[in-house]
């Protein structure tokens, strides 16, 4: 048996509203859109990952979920452009990566990275 994917799921109204923030400052394009459900993947890449955590580390809370990007500073910048509140960092952390936390339009507390 092998696992090939793992999607992490959220519960939302509008599942369309991720578009902006998934789409456009992430750059994940939707894989599947059936209105009711919308689904993002990176186009270059997917990745199959879980993680169970006590703690989000540096004594912050559980992310929901965390995205790693290759240049943090960009997507930093575009999510002050986009007026999104930045809930924790950016912060260079002890175990080699960079880091800020945002909340998604769903209320989502989102773990954004990149290693250094």
């Amino acid at each position: 048996m092998t696992v090939r994917r793992v999607v992490a799921n959220i519960a939302a109204g509008r599942p369309q509203e991720g578009k902006r923030f998934y789409c456009d400052i992430l750059g994940m394009a939707p894989v599947m859109d059936q209105g009711w459900i919308v689904t993002f993947a990176s186009p270059e890449m997917a990745t199959a990952q879980v993680s169970v955590l006590s703690e989000g580390g540096s004594g912050t809370a559980v992310p929901d979920l965390s995205i790693e990007v290759d240049n943090l500073e960009e997507v930093l910048a575009a999510m002050r452009q986009a007026g999104i509140a930045i809930e924790y960092g950016p912060a260079d952390e002890p175990w080699g990566v960079r880091r800020f936390y945002v909340r998604d339009p769903f209320g989502r507390l989102v773990n954004v990275l990149s290693h250094r």
